[in-house]
């Protein structure tokens, strides 16, 4: 057959916009005509009133970036905008594929929310900071002259046989990213909710912990930049998926992608709504140590099986993130093979098994909340999956290392008021005592001090320090999860967080200095 008269002739046809609603996905790949169909176009990406904003964090030098940001503050520009054209710059530049980069976009939405925890004068800190980490990569990476992403648009026509859904993953399977991003623009313009939905379908393949925890921090920022710019958002994580299309590690990390199509038939879960059945405070312990102790697979039937009872999303969440939290407590931090600058042996601060396994919890359990009944269900089968990965694909004794806080630390503190108890915390996290910064914590939520104290201590630290690209993220993390987690355990979130502030203390952020002395604060 000749290919190219072939492809001449259905483009004459029926148009480029129509080959694939016409011929099916995999006729089209054929026959060459999946690509013709979705080539990318080198139109520039742009935003409207807030592209001169978004140029500005592309094209400012970093060193005269801050300065540029004060200035902004003071005739007007709140620092909601502010994030909002970071966001846009983030994703327009580095469109989920660099590793810098898409960490930097994760933290954008945590920083603002930490802005609203701190006094007024202070709020800027901690978005002034992401924000300077956002343009240093932007300017190390080639700022405008090297954007990855580059307008788009759904097909004029945009019927595809198989449904958007199975379409965008044909095309992340066969790492076509042109095809795949103009079915994620077909979906988005049907409406934010659909193109967040087909692409669970295609992140669900793995449950890798970037994969798992980018599509939720872009669908949070919309709450901030809005829904509008859903497609660009969600275009990373088609990216990033396509990507890790190539990886060798691909066959030992794709196990997800035959048992939940398994389980959800197994448990009939594709016919039903997700429950209401509330569950006690020894039942949500006892699912948690289930999955904690389980192998991938079974804790993912453990946790088809109680959504198949009618058991609460909330509760198999609640769960899931108890599972991922004892993997910051047990950690006995990073063996000497481990270590690298920043993040010395002994660390679980940044990229540790701990801080992503919780960050992925909450990542799947705020997915699940705010998706159709299939994609609830698969969050929560893949989060009890992913804990239990997490646990055993990096190595350690997870199952005999004992939790924090110890005995003889708990022994040791004999302060009983919430000052001195503060006071003590404070000088453990100085010291970078892990056990003792825990130990102080636990005890001083097992005495029913205020909890918003402890916070307004680890906010500082979160602000003020690096991090290695998770402090904010794992801060917003931990307390979502507090609010979220019932009295009985919630304090286990905050002893965790305590740990991770202790050690990442000493390597202050980039930019947070020259932003307190331009605020005065």
């Amino acid at each position: 057959m000749n290919t190219q008269h072939t492809r001449r002739g259905f483009l004459t046809e029926v148009g480029r916009g129509m080959i694939v609603a016409t011929v099916g996905y995999s006729m089209a790949s054929e026959l060459g005509l999946a690509t013709a169909f979705a080539s990318e176009t080198t139109e520039a990406l742009t935003f409207g009133e807030l592209e001169s904003l978004v140029c500005l964090m592309q094209e400012t030098p970093a060193n005269k970036l801050l300065p540029a940001l004060a200035a902004k503050l003071k005739s007007g520009t709140d620092l909601r905008r502010l994030v909002t054209a970071a966001a846009l710059a983030n994703a327009r530049t580095f469109g989920g594929e660099d590793y810098v980069g898409f960490h930097t976009m994760m933290a954008l939405s945590p920083s603002l929310h930490l802005a609203h925890e701190l006094p007024k004068a202070e709020q800027p800190l901690p978005v002034f900071k992401v924000l300077y980490r956002n343009t240093t990569r932007i300017q190390e990476k080639g700022g405008r002259k090297e954007e990855v992403l580059h307008a788009v648009k759904p097909p004029a026509s945009p019927r595809f046989p198989g449904g958007t859904t199975q379409t965008l993953a044909d095309a992340v399977h066969a790492k076509d990213v042109a095809l795949a991003e103009k079915v994620l623009a077909a979906s988005a313009q049907e409406s934010p909710d659909q193109a967040f939905n087909d692409l669970l379908h295609t992140v669900q393949d793995q449950t890798e912990v970037h994969r798992v925890v980018l599509p939720y921090r872009a669908w949070d920022l919309l709450g901030l930049i809005g829904r509008e710019h859903a497609c660009t958002m969600l275009r990373q994580s088609v990216r990033y998926c396509v990507k890790a299309e190539g990886w060798q590690q691909n066959a030992a990390l794709s196990e997800p992608r035959t048992l939940l199509p398994k389980l959800l038939e197994e448990h009939h879960l594709l016919e039903r709504q997700p429950g209401t059945r509330a569950a006690e405070d020894a039942w949500v312990e006892q699912l948690s140590q289930t999955i904690f102790k389980s192998t991938p697979a079974q804790a993912a039937g453990v946790a088809a099986a109680a959504l198949a009872e009618g058991v609460t999303p909330d509760a198999i969440g609640e769960a899931i993130s108890l599972a991922a939290n004892q993997l910051i407590l047990r950690d006995t931090g990073r063996t000497p093979r481990d270590e690298q600058v920043g993040k010395l042996v002994g660390s679980v601060h940044g990229d540790s098994i701990g801080v992503h396994a919780c960050d992925s919890a909450n990542a799947w359990r705020n997915m699940a909340r705010v998706t159709n009944a299939r994609n609830t269900f698969a969050c929560l089968i893949l989060g009890a999956y992913q804990v239990a990965l997490d646990r055993t694909n990096r190595g350690g004794d997870f199952l005999n290392w004992q939790p924090l806080p110890v005995k003889w630390h708990l022994d040791g503190i004999k302060s009983t008021e919430a000052d001195a108890l503060l006071r003590e915390a404070d000088d453990a996290i100085r010291q970078n005592l892990q056990s003792r910064a825990a130990a102080i914590i636990h005890r001083y939520g097992e005495l029913g001090h205020p909890s918003r104290p402890v916070f307004d201590l680890m906010l500082r630290y979160a602000v003020s320090e690096d991090g290695a690209l998770h402090a904010e993220k794992y801060y917003r993390t931990v307390t979502e999860e507090f609010a979220s987690t019932r009295p009985a355990y919630r304090w286990r979130q905050l002893t965790a967080l305590a740990r991770v502030t202790a050690s990442e203390y000493g390597r202050p952020a980039a930019g947070v200095a020259e932003a307190r002395e331009l605020l005065k604060v």
